[in-house]
């Protein structure tokens, strides 16, 4: 006879203080396995680095919409390429979604090749803010740590642990 043993379930996160986005983002990343206090930080991390949660943000600051946007990256990741940057225009024109909100671009992001790559290791619990982020280099191909790290430090601090009543 086998006995079937019950995994205890994943940590779940909340985001105290965070705005509505970066909220959303936490529940995203935890839907899709991303349990790890430290890789959830990293990705926040980056994401606020890059864009500040502002889906409409045209590099340099402009809040635009997909459309508009003709110079440098776009969105929450700063989609910057020609292949990524119309990867996601396709990809919502397909899934019908709006490439200038949040979720449209969190579906999209999660499709890329090189989020993929990344994902398998933010999916690895118990790892360093150092090791995530050199996953999250290989995803958004950045130059230096600087304020992605001093953000995911700050959101260390935001996410706490769900303890249901």
């Amino acid at each position: 006879m086998t006995m079937m043993y019950d995994m205890p379930p994943a940590p779940h996160y909340v985001c105290n203080g965070c705005t509505p986005a970066e909220v959303r983002t936490t529940e995203f990343l935890q839907e899709r396995g991303i349990n790890d206090k430290y890789a959830l930080a990293t990705v926040m991390g980056n994401i606020r680095q890059e864009s500040g949660f502002h889906a409409n943000i045209c590099e340099g600051g402009a809040r635009v919409s997909y459309s508009n946007c003709h110079y440098g990256g776009y969105g929450l990741i700063q989609w910057t390429t020609p292949s990524r940057y119309y990867g996601l225009g396709k990809f919502c024109t397909k899934y019908k979604c709006d490439p200038s909100t949040l979720d449209g671009q969190l579906k999209y992001m999660v499709t890329e090749v090189q989020w993929q790559r990344a994902e398998v290791v933010f999916k690895r619990p118990n790892q360093s803010i150092g090791t995530y982020m050199n996953a999250a280099y290989g995803w958004l191909g950045w130059g230096i740590h600087g304020n992605r790290t001093y953000f995911a430090n700050q959101y260390l601090n935001k996410l706490k642990l769900h303890q249901p009543a």
